[in-house]
This record gives C-alpha cells, structure tokens and sequence, in this order.
C-alpha cells in the first residue's frame, strides 16, 4: 500500500492491460507482510465498533444450548448465598464439644426452633446450646460447626448429648465457598454444555446473550470448474474449494450457504456477489484473484463498498494472491484458487476474524518440535509455510516435507502439520529443528497454573491471556499453600503476600532456592463492617475499630483460613485474643465480606476493592505487596513469558489501578 494512504484505504488499482491476447497481466501493486495485512483487516472490520457487538442475540438457558458466549458472565451473587449444613444435625459452638467422646458425652441445651430449608434463623446459638438444623437450612448466627444427627442422643435431663467432638467449619458450605459474587463465571467464547447451563441456573441467571453464528455466503469461480458428482468436461475440474471452505466456516462458528459456482462472467459474477452480500454477515469467493485477464472478482470487489480492498498480495507461501477487502462493514474474502492455498489462508487468515465475529476463542495452536531431515529451499521475501509429515526417530520427532505445489489438495489432507520459513531466510538448513504447528486437536493441559492467594486483580492480568487463546488454571490456596505448590514444582507461579516481622519487608524472605520474586501490585487490607452498625459510627481509625470490637462481646468477627496472608495480618493485630468468630474461617476475601453484609459477622479482614463492591466501610490496615513467586525453570515457557508481559502491559496497569490496586 503506499505510503500516503491510511490503512484502512483501499489501494487504487492499475487498469486493466489492455490486450487483445490475454497473455499480459498486471502486476500486484503493493505485497504486504503477513502480519500487516492481519492488522490492516482487523483495524478496518472491527475499528470504531463495526463488527464487535453487532453479532449477537439474548437467549434463555433453554435455547442457548450449543452456542458461545458474546462475552464475561459475572455471578450476580454468592453460591451458595448464605453459609449452609451438609448435613442433618445441630448447628452449635465447637468449643462446646471440644472434649465429647461416646464415654463422656457433652450435652446442651436445645434452642426453640428448628431450621428447615428454605428457613431464616431467628435464635442466634449461644454457648452451651444447638438447633436443630436440617441438610441446606441456613448456619445460625454464633453457630461454627455443625454434628451429625447419627452422632447425638437424648440426655436424662431432656437435653441433647453429642458423643463426638466438632471442629470449627465442619460440615458447613460457607457462602460464596462455590461462587462469590462479581467472579467471572463463564467467559466469553465459551461453549455452553449441560454443565456450563447447569451452573448459571444455579448463580440465578435465565438469560444469557450468545454469539450469533455469522452468515457466511460461500461462491467459487472459473470457466473451468465442475460440481462433484457431475461428470466432469473437457478441461474441467471438480471444484473441492466450495465444500472445503463450506465445511471451514462451518468448523470455525459461522452458518455456510454455499451459493454455487460461477464462470468468470463479470456481470453475472458482480449480480451474484450482491446478492450474497446483501443477505449474509461475510463473502468468501475462491478464484480470479490473481491479476490474469479472466480474474474478475477483485475488480468486483473494489465496486462493493468502502473502505474496500484492504490487502491484495501478501508475502506468503502458499497464498500471495489473497485479497482482503471490507465492504460497508461486512468482510470480503477472496482466496486463491488452488485447493491447498486456498485452506491454508482461510485458516490462517479468515478464520481467526470468523472466529472473533462467531464469539469463539481463538483456535488452540498445538506445536511439537522437530528435526528437518532435507534442505528446504525458500524464496527470499515471502514468508513460507511448508506442510510436514512426522515420523519419530532415536532423537525424537522428524519433519518430512510433504508438499507437491499449492494445486494439491492432498498436500492439505494429508500433513500432520506446517512449518514456518521467515520472509528472511532463503532457506531452512537440513538437521534444522523446527516447530511444527499440528493440524489436528490434541488434549490439551494447561498452559499456565497459578496457585496461592486469592485477588480479585488476578482476573484482571489472566483474562486477556485466556482471550488470546492461553489455557490457565488458577488455585486459590493462600501463600503459603502457593508457595509450597511451587517448591514441588506443581505450578508456574505462586501469588503470595506474606510481611516478615524480622526484616520488614514482604515476600522475599519467604522465597526458597529456585524460586525469583515477579512484582505485582499493592493492596489495601482494611477493617470492614457494615456502615449502619453504630459501634463503628463515625470512626476513621482501625486500631480503635478495633479496639471497640474486642471489648463487645456479642460483636462477632469473620476470620481468614490459615495460610492465608490475611490470616498472618489479622493474628498479629489479634495477639492472644479469640474473639467470637474467630473460628469461622472461609477461604476468599468475598467469602468475608459476604459474612459481614449478612449479619452473621459484624466484622473482618479484607482488601479494599472486595469492601467497596459489597457496600462496606473500609479502615485501612496495611498496604501490602501481592507479589509471585516464579518458579526459575520454567520462566521461558510461553504462557510464563505472556503473564510477564501482561503485568507490564498499559491496558491491564490502568484495568488494575481502575479497581484500586497500585501495580508495581
């Protein structure tokens, strides 16, 4: 394209030669890279909002089946939304039970009423007393534990005696312990099965919008071209790019509707292309794309609509003839004619954009490296694709060339995979290693694992690795969980935000041999409580928020599981104190302020952002470092590399700071 034209103009074409002999042709006026024209078409379709957002529809769980999500489903609230019994029981105080065994049972007082599913507490368990509580019924204020049925009898005095001892937590789901409210619960592009159906109807959700699959009208051209199961003509072909790019678009999100086959006529090619234009989201032709006399259809294409032809020539190897175009805000495509050019750049130039207009991920690129045993020679300029075939050997994998010209359809078929020759390079030496992109699905692990504390900032750097096609599985077992996942090698990176007392500083203390410390951000941990609750009324310090909940003893707090880095903070303000509540101890920060905004704590520990979404007063406690532990051999692994380069990137920094986190 030349210099003085924006991007998304279309390039002004040379007549067409005018020569009675058809022999001459013009040339392309401008080859662009492979990567330029990706971005050229993808600023010129989804700039200023065309495309994005356009392509989708609000359906009930009933009708959604099958289909990809348009975008992020947030839990509207916690699941379960209220801490719950396992179990059919008596809701009490483990301390009560402490020392029960079948030869000296402990035996409390019965409280008056019973809690039924569906049933709100109205007696708060004092010490020294139970309610009966049946499987679902909601844990009752001051309860921490609950006692199975089977393991309680009827006392002489009337009472009831329990011949085993409880500990704190056991046989209670506490609330948000399945979803907290605000986590990404599904996200975008994925697919919803029985089981993805299953979990939003349990966060409450009856709607969801849903991609719409793109419709993509499908025309090849050429005099020459005969349908399959038609007897074939002199000089003709069977046209395989109809069903090959049928069956892509089809595979890649979109609703195909193959038009037919039409001769290199161009009215009647130009009549046709309206049409499918008019009716459908996307065009894709295959054919008269190169610059011969009887290539019409980028001339056509050119008349269509603005801004028009974005790229018509790119330096690739197959597929140079690729013309790109974007008319009137709907995808033009035309692929060249050759069976093997024309799959190889819709899948590696269209179907990444159909895909992003069908609300799909990206496709997962599976690699494996290999040894190529030839010399494979290249032409300087153009970057190569060369389909492979592996076979394995003493030394691992081996990569044999497999191509017999663009015109082959079993150059395609039959390949495990391609290899990438750069523009720059005149060839690839035999004994080279090379990876080897796979052309078939295989399971897939992982790409990262993150394993300690829990922050709601983590979703802010993992969500655009997981957009841009990255599988991560992140596990929230405290800091000093995470860091002992890392130690054993079981993760790539552990988050963790531990303050040693001893050298007043966080985090690097901690870290054992073979683990390096990755700056993340700094956060706010803060004294939470309803603003309603008179006890806390007009207070602007912690230590004396504090204070005042200590010295009331009905005033009940909400803990931190141990091993947690909020579990060390609240300890070390704590001393040898245990207040009521103590023992009550979810694993996430919405988990604590959920205990709080429901009255069955009046307060607790948590960071900033989680109190200022749950409506909660916030006293600031500690500025902290929440910081990862990376696990030093495994730092060039690609996912690694994109984590680290997500923490670093602009769009994420203001995304964290937006939500009240200082990043490093």
């Amino acid at each position: 394209m030349p210099p003085h034209l924006p991007p998304s103009s279309p390039p002004h074409l040379p007549p067409r030669a005018n020569d009675a002999s058809g022999l001459e042709q013009n040339q392309f006026l401008t080859i662009l890279s492979r990567e330029d024209a990706q971005e050229r078409f993808r600023e010129a379709l989804f700039s200023a909002g065309r495309q994005s957002g356009r392509l989708s529809q609000l359906r009930s769980l009933a009708d959604a089946l099958g289909m990809p999500l348009h975008g992020d489903v947030f839990a509207p609230g916690d699941v379960p939304p209220f801490d719950r019994s396992n179990v059919d029981g008596f809701a009490l105080r483990a301390a009560d039970v402490a020392t029960a065994s079948e030869d000296r049972p402990a035996v409390l007082v019965v409280n008056g009423e019973t809690i039924a599913c569906g049933t709100a507490p109205k007696l708060a368990v004092s010490p020294g007393t139970a309610t009966p509580i049946a499987t679902g019924g909601v844990v009752p204020r001051g309860a921490d534990a609950v006692i199975m049925i089977e393991h309680s009898g009827v006392a002489d005095d009337g009472n009831i005696a329990f011949r085993r001892a409880a500990t704190p937590g056991q046989f209670i789901a506490y609330a948000g312990s399945d979803i907290a409210g605000g986590d990404v619960l599904l996200r975008a592009g994925t697919l919803l099965g029985a089981r993805e159906i299953g979990i939003l109807a349990a966060a409450g959700i009856a709607e969801v919008r849903v991609a719409a699959k793109p419709l993509v009208a499908v025309l090849s051209t050429g005099d020459e071209l005969v349908q399959p199961g038609e007897p074939l003509r002199p000089a003709g072909v069977h046209d395989a790019n109809g069903a090959i790019i049928t069956a892509a678009v089809t595979e890649n999100g979109g609703a195909a509707h193959f038009i037919g086959a039409f001769p290199d006529d161009e009215a009647v090619l130009e009549a046709a292309m309206r049409a499918a234009l008019a009716d459908h989201d996307m065009l894709i032709l295959s054919g008269g794309t190169s610059k011969g006399a009887g290539d019409v259809s980028h001339r056509i294409v050119s008349r269509l609509g603005l801004p028009g032809i974005i790229a018509h020539g790119v330096a690739l190897k197959p597929g140079k003839p690729l013309c790109l175009a974007v008319c009137d805000g709907k995808p033009v495509v035309i692929l060249p004619g050759f069976p093997t050019s024309a799959i190889f750049t819709f899948h590696d130039m269209v179907a990444p954009v159909l895909r992003q207009m069908a609300g799909l991920p990206p496709r997962a690129e599976n690699t494996v490296e290999a040894s190529v045993p030839v010399r494979i020679p290249s032409e300087l300029g153009r970057t190569e694709f060369v389909m492979v075939s592996l076979v394995e050997a003493a030394n691992g994998l081996v990569a044999y060339p497999t191509g017999k010209g663009s015109g082959a359809i079993t150059s395609f078929a039959t390949a495990d995979g391609f290899l990438r020759i750069e523009a720059l390079a005149d060839h690839l030496p035999a004994g080279s290693r090379a990876t080897v992109q796979l052309l078939t699905p295989q399971l897939r692990l992982p790409d990262l694992v993150v394993i300690g504390s829990h922050c709601t900032g983590l979703d802010r750097v993992l969500t655009p690795l997981v957009r841009a096609g990255l599988g991560v599985r992140s596990l929230a077992v405290g800091s000093l969980g995470g860091l002992a996942a890392a130690r054993r090698g079981e993760c790539d990176l552990a988050p963790i935000h531990l303050f040693d007392a001893e050298t007043k500083s966080y985090n690097t203390p901690f870290l054992a041999p073979g683990l390096t410390l990755v700056p993340g951000w700094r956060r706010l941990q803060g004294f939470v409580f309803r603003r309603d609750d008179p006890r806390f009324a007009g207070l602007d310090a912690a230590a004396e928020a504090l204070r005042r909940a200590l010295a009331d003893p009905d005033c009940l707090m909400v803990n931190r599981n141990q091993g947690a880095g909020t579990r060390i903070l609240i300890d070390s303000l704590l001393g040898p104190a245990r207040p009521g509540g103590y023992w009550n101890q979810p694993r996430s920060h919405h988990a604590v302020a959920a205990a709080v905004v429901q009255g069955r704590a009046d307060w607790g520990v948590t960071i900033r952002p989680v109190a200022e979404t749950r409506g909660l007063g916030f006293l600031p406690l500690a500025e902290e470092h929440y910081d990862f532990a990376l696990v030093a051999a495994r730092r060039d692994r690609p996912a690694v590399i994109a984590f680290l380069a997500a923490l670093q990137d602009p769009a994420v920094r203001r995304s964290l700071e937006e939500a009240g986190f200082t990043p490093a």
